[in-house]
C-alpha cells in the first residue's frame, strides 16, 4: 500500500504494535532526545508519539523509521531485499541500464489544486518553534540567534533560477526566529546548486520546506539519486504509484500534498548568517558556519498537524536503517558501474556511507584497488572513510567473517591504501581527507612478491559422507551442513 500521508502510516504502526503514545509533557529541549536515544537502542524500541510537547502547538513523532520492521512497513515490503529486487527490475527496463526520468514516468508526480497542508494558515513559524527539538547541549552554540532547534527531516524544495530543473534535499534546518531560519546544505547538494544560479544573476530564491508526508517521500529525499532525477518521482517508485504535489501559495514550486506542515520563503543573494553547531551520528558536533538565511513568507499545516523528527547520534539510531535501505536501493546502480560488485555492506557504525565492505568477483590483478579507487573518485560513497574489498564468497553482511578474511589476507605493506590528507577539522558532513582502502582479495601470483600461501579446504568426500551420516553420531536434526 502507499500511504497518503503520515496519519495513515502512524495507524498502521500503531495496528502493528509498533508505536508508543507517549501521553505524559515532555520538554522538546533535550528530554525528547533523551527519551528516543534510550528507545532506539533497544531490541524492542517502538516509534514514538509525544502527544504533549512542553511549549509547543503541536505533537512530536520521532524513531519512525527505527528498525528494518518500520522500514518495510513505511515502504510496503516484506523484507529489504525486495527493494534491490525492484531496482534491478526498473533498471533492467531501461536499454542503457542507467537510472533516468524517463524510466520513472509512469510515477511523475500529479498536480491537485487542494490540500489538507493548507487547512491552518499561522501568521509566522511560532507553532513550529515550539515543538521544535533541540537534541544536544551544545547543539547552536556559535549562531547569532542561540537557541539549538532543529528540523531534523524536512523536505527541502528548491529550483534552478531559469525556471527548470528542481530539487528536494534533506538539509537540516535551524529555526533561528518565528520570521527565519538557516538551511545547511553542503556546497555539493541541488539545493546549494540552485541557490548559486539564483545568486549570480542577483535574484532571490524561492524555497519550500515540507514536513511529514508519505515516508517514501522523506527517503527519495534523502538518497543520493543522480542530480538529474525527480526525486518525487522516485517516490513515487518507491511507493507504487505517483505522488500527489500541491502549488506553493508564493512561487511556482510544489510540495507533497499529504504534508504536515509547508514552510514557504525567499533567500535573498548573500543572506547568510552563522549557523550553530549540531551533534551529529559520528559522536561529535559538527560545527556551525555561513549558511543562507531564509526568510519565511507563510506557514500553514493540517489541523492535527504532526512534527516529524529524527535524533542522530551514536548507533543504533534511526538514520542507520535509512542508510541501509539506501544501501539497499543503491546497490543496482554500483553494479552498473563496477559490473565484478556482488554485494555490499554499509556497517550501522558508519552511518550511510562513512564505511562500506564490498565483495566482488576478481578476474584480474589489481581489481581490488581498481573497485576502491572508483568507488571513491564518484557517487555516494566517494566521502567513505573506510572501504573493505573483499572475494565473492565473502558476505559482506558477516562482519566476523570479512574480518576475518581481511585480517588474513591483506598485506599491510601493499594491500593498504591511505588516500588524501587529513582535513583540517571536521566538517557537517564528515572528514573527507585521510581515507583507507583495505584490498583484502584473494591475490595472484603477479600481485605478490612471494608465493601465496595454499588455503586450508576440507576434504570434499569426507564432507559429504558427515553430511550424510550426522544422526548416525547422535547429533539432532539440522546439523550443519557441508
Amino acid at each position: 500500500m502507499a500511504y497518503d500521508d503520515l496519519h495513515e502510516y502512524l495507524e498502521t504502526l500503531e495496528n502493528r504494535g509498533e508505536l508508543h503514545r507517549v501521553k505524559a509533557e515532555v520538554d522538546p529541549l533535550l528530554e525528547i532526545a533523551e527519551i528516543t536515544g534510550r528507545v532506539s537502542k533497544s531490541p524492542d524500541g517502538r516509534a514514538l508519539l509525544f502527544e504533549r510537547v512542553r511549549g509547543g502547538t503541536l505533537p512530536v513523532v520521532t524513531n519512525m523509521f527505527g528498525s528494518w520492521r518500520r522500514m518495510c512497513a513505511a515502504l510496503s515490503i516484506s523484507e529489504p531485499q525486495e527493494l534491490t529486487r525492484r531496482m534491478e527490475a526498473l533498471l533492467g527496463s531501461s536499454a542503457s541500464g542507467s537510472l533516468d526520468n524517463d524510466l520513472l514516468a509512469p510515477f511523475l508526480p500529479q498536480c491537485v489544486p487542494s490540500a489538507r497542508c493548507r487547512e491552518v494558515t499561522d501568521p509566522d513559524a511560532a507553532a513550529i518553534i515550539g515543538s521544535a527539538l533541540k537534541n544536544w547541549p551544545r547543539d547552536g552554540n556559535g549562531s547569532r540567534w542561540p537557541g539549538g532547534r532543529f528540523l531534523t527531516l524536512p523536505l527541502v524544495f528548491t529550483g534552478d533560477a531559469a525556471g527548470g530543473s528542481c530539487n528536494c534535499g534533506m538539509y537540516r534546518v535551524e529555526l533561528f526566529d518565528s520570521g527565519s531560519c538557516g538551511i545547511h546544505w553542503y556546497p555539493g547538494s541541488g539545493g546549494a546548486g540552485h541557490y548559486r544560479s539564483h545568486a549570480a544573476l542577483g535574484k532571490p530564491m524561492p524555497v519550500a520546506i515540507a514536513l511529514g508526508g508519505d515516508p517514501a517521500a522523506m527517503l527519495a529525499a534523502a538518497l543520493p539519486l543522480p542530480e538529474t532525477i525527480d526525486e518525487m518521482a522516485f517516490a513515487g517508485f518507491l511507493r507504487g504509484r505517483p505522488l500527489d504535489l500541491v502549488p506553493c501559495r508564493n512561487s511556482g514550486l510544489m510540495v507533497p500534498a499529504g504534508s504536515e506542515v509547508v514552510i514557504e520563503g525567499i533567500i535573498e543573494p548573500g543572506q547568510t548568517a552563522r549557523g550553530g553547531d549540531f551533534g551529529n551520528h559520528t559522536g561529535f558536533y559538527a560545527p556551525g558556519g555561513e549558511v543562507p538565511v531564509m526568510r519565511i513568507t507563510s506557514v500553514t499545516r493540517r489541523r492535527d498537524a504532526i512534527l516529524p523528527a529524527t535524533i542522530v547520534g551514536p548507533p543504533p539510531m534511526e538514520d542507520c536503517f535509512m542508510g541501509k535501505a539506501m544501501e539497499r536501493l543503491m546497490l543496482p546502480l554500483l553494479r552498473r558501474l563496477l559490473p565484478e560488485i556482488v554485494e555490499i555492506n554499509l556497517p550501522l557504525e558508519g552511518i550511510f556511507h562513512g564505511a562500506a565492505v564490498v565483495s566482488i568477483r576478481k578476474t584480474r590483478p589489481g581489481q581490488g584497488r581498481e573497485v576502491m579507487q572508483q568507488l571513491w573518485k564518484r557517487g555516494w560513497l566517494a566521502s567513505s572513510r573506510l572501504l573493505v574489498v573483499v572475494d565473492a564468497e565473502v558476505d559482506p553482511h558477516d562482519l566476523s567473517l570479512a574480518g576475518w578474511w581481511a585480517l588474513n589476507h591483506a598485506d599491510w605493506q601493499q594491500d593498504l591504501i591511505i588516500a588524501g590528507e587529513p582535513s583540517a577539522g571536521r566538517s557537517s558532513y564528515g572528514d573527507f581527507g585521510g581515507r583507507l582502502g583495505i584490498d583484502a582479495t584473494r591475490k595472484t601470483l603477479s600481485e605478490r612478491a612471494d608465493r601465496p600461501a595454499d588455503e586450508v579446504a576440507p576434504d570434499r568426500s569426507v564432507q559429504e559422507t558427515v553430511t550424510r551420516r550426522w544422526r548416525e553420531y547422535g547429533f539432532c536434526d539440522g546439523g550443519p551442513e557441508a
